[in-house]
């Protein structure tokens, strides 16, 4: 392997087929990373859980720049994320919290901190350190909702406050 780093960048893929384009990333052995979650689906005659994309169209692709090329050769692959032409680089810590969002359990916490709606916090503990968000629900005594753009997309958390500082 040759010695350049591996960059994270985020490709648009065709609609509904984020789950079989991630298999074909696989046989082509492209580190790749599609979040999912699991939902409740209501038909008209029953419930299913069923695992979806967190990211509708969209997997992450985590590749040295000479597979760039490679990886728009894959069936349903369409585009990489770009800006001005030039695909945009995603910063390895908020892939991060991505999987930090879809596998953090509840911590137990106690703080005399006010938190209110619309405050400024930044991530201080676990694999989202570092990130940015805006406070923009309060769910009882230890935890809080967190907006936090990622992608040119609005993730909102879940995360215990204890994990929070107020800016």
């Amino acid at each position: 392997m040759s010695n350049s780093k591996k960059i994270w960048y985020a490709i648009y893929v065709k609609s509904r087929t984020e789950k079989k384009v991630a298999v074909e990333l696989m046989y082509e052995n492209v580190d790749h990373y599609l979040p999912l979650i699991k939902r409740l689906k209501q038909w008209s005659d029953r419930k299913k859980w069923v695992e979806e994309p967190l990211f509708r169209s969209y997997i992450f692709v985590n590749i040295e720049p000479t597979d760039y090329f490679r990886v728009l050769q894959v069936q349903g692959v369409v585009k990489y994320i770009s800006f001005e032409g030039n695909a945009v680089p995603i910063p390895e810590p908020q892939i991060n919290a991505i999987k930090y969002y879809l596998e953090e359990n509840d911590p137990e916490n106690i703080d005399n901190v006010k938190w209110e709606k619309g405050q400024k916090v930044e991530v201080i503990s676990g694999s989202m350190t570092g990130l940015l968000g805006e406070l923009v629900e309060i769910h009882g005594k230890h935890k809080v909702k967190v907006e936090i753009d990622i992608v040119g997309s609005t993730l909102l958390i879940h995360i215990p406050k204890n994990k929070l500082r107020l800016l």
